[in-house]
C-alpha cells in the first residue's frame, strides 16, 4: 500500500494499513437504510395501518354508544295512553301514573302533556299543525331502578286495570335490534382489519422480495463467505422490522390526533342535519383512554406483522438464491 507525502512523493507503506475504528466499519449496513423500497413500505405500512386504526376507533366509538343507549333505554318502560271513546284521557293518565309511581322498583315517573306529546310528532308531522282535532296519546316515561327485575306481566295488568287503552313497552325488541346492529358493526370491523392485514402482508412480501432482488450481489457475497441464511436473515428483519414501526407509529400517530381533534371537529358541523346525525349515532366522537391504548398497540402489532411476513419471505428468497 502507498500513500502520498506533504511533498506529493509516493511512499511505499509495506503491509500497513491505517486504522478504522469499528464503528466506522460497520456505517454501512447490509440491506440500505434510505432505499426507493423502504421509502415506499413505509408509506404503505403508514396508510394501512390509518385505515386500520380509523376503523377500530370507529367501531369502538359505535360500541360505547351503542352500550350507552341500550343503557339507558333499558331502564326506561314507556306507557302509552290512546284516547278511546266514553273515557277520559286526562283521568286515565292520572290513574297510569298513581299507580307506576305505586310500584316497587320504579324511582321516577314522568307523564307528558298533551303539548309535549304533539312536539314528539313534529319531525314527521311538521310544526305549526293543531293537535285539538287528532287523537294524539299521552306518553308517560317510567325509569327503573338500576338492577331491579320488574315483573312485566304483573304490570301491564296493573296498567291495563286502571286504563284499558294503555300499552307498556319495555323496549326489547329495540335492544335487540341495537344489539344485533352492534354486533354487525363489530364483524365488519374485524372484517376490514383482516383485509387490512393481508395487504400488509403481501406488500411486505413484494417489498421484500424487490430488497432482495435489489441486494442479491451482496447476498451471495455473504453466502461466498460462509455467511448462513439466519445471519442474512437477521440483518433484513431488523431493517424490514424498524420500517413497519416507522409506518405504524405515522399511520397510528396520524389517527390518534384525529380522533383527538374530532370533538372540535365535530362542533363545527354542530347544529347541522349531518352532525347531528353523527353525534346521535357517535355520540362525542372522543374516544375513551383505553381506545388510544387499543390503537397502539396495533400499531405495534402491525409493524410486528411486517417483520414476521418479511422474514417469512426472505428464508423463501433465500432458499431461491442458494
Amino acid at each position: 500500500m502507498s500513500r502520498t507525502d506533504e511533498r506529493g512523493v509516493l511512499v511505499d507503506l509495506g503491509q500497513e494499513r491505517p486504522p478504522l475504528p469499528a464503528r466506522a466499519r460497520n456505517l454501512s449496513p447490509i440491506v440500505p437504510r434510505a432505499s426507493i423500497h423502504g421509502r415506499a413500505l413505509v408509506a404503505v405500512v403508514a396508510i394501512m395501518t390509518f385505515l386500520a386504526s380509523m376503523t377500530t376507533g370507529t367501531v369502538l366509538l359505535v360500541s360505547a354508544s351503542a352500550a350507552e343507549w341500550q343503557s339507558d333505554v333499558a331502564s326506561e318502560i314507556t306507557i302509552q295512553v290512546r284516547p278511546q271513546s266514553g273515557r277520559d284521557i286526562e283521568r286515565d293518565t292520572v290513574a297510569v301514573t298513581e299507580a307506576m309511581r305505586a310500584q316497587t322498583g320504579i324511582v321516577e315517573v314522568k307523564p307528558f302533556t298533551k303539548e309535549e306529546s304533539g312536539k314528539l310528532l313534529e319531525p314527521w308531522l311538521g310544526t305549526g299543525l293543531s293537535m285539538d282535532d287528532l287523537p294524539v296519546p299521552r306518553m308517560i316515561i317510567a325509569r327503573v331502578q338500576p338492577g331491579t327485575a320488574l315483573d312485566l306481566a304483573a304490570l301491564r295488568a296493573r296498567v291495563t286495570q286502571v286504563a284499558p287503552s294503555a300499552s307498556v313497552d319495555d323496549h326489547r325488541a329495540w335492544i335487540e335490534r341495537m344489539r344485533s346492529m352492534t354486533n354487525a358493526t363489530v364483524f365488519a370491523g374485524i372484517g376490514i382489519l383482516a383485509l387490512v392485514i393481508v395487504a400488509t402482508i403481501i406488500s411486505v412480501s413484494f417489498a421484500t422480495r424487490g430488497a432482495m432482488a435489489a441486494n442479491r450481489p451482496i447476498v451471495e457475497v455473504l453466502h461466498f463467505v460462509g455467511a448462513g441464511d439466519r445471519y442474512i436473515a437477521n440483518h433484513f428483519l431488523r431493517h424490514f422490522l424498524r420500517l413497519g414501526l416507522e409506518g405504524g407509529v405515522i399511520g397510528g400517530g396520524v389517527a390518534m390526533l384525529l380522533f383527538g381533534f374530532s370533538e372540535s371537529i365535530a362542533g363545527w358541523f354542530s347544529g347541522t342535519p349531518v352532525g347531528d346525525q353523527f353525534a346521535a349515532l357517535l355520540g362525542t366522537f372522543s374516544l375513551r383512554p383505553s381506545g388510544y391504548v387499543v390503537l397502539a398497540v396495533q400499531a405495534v402489532l402491525i409493524g410486528a406483522i411486517t417483520a414476521v411476513a418479511s422474514r417469512q419471505t426472505l428464508f423463501a428468497t433465500l432458499n431461491d438464491v442458494d
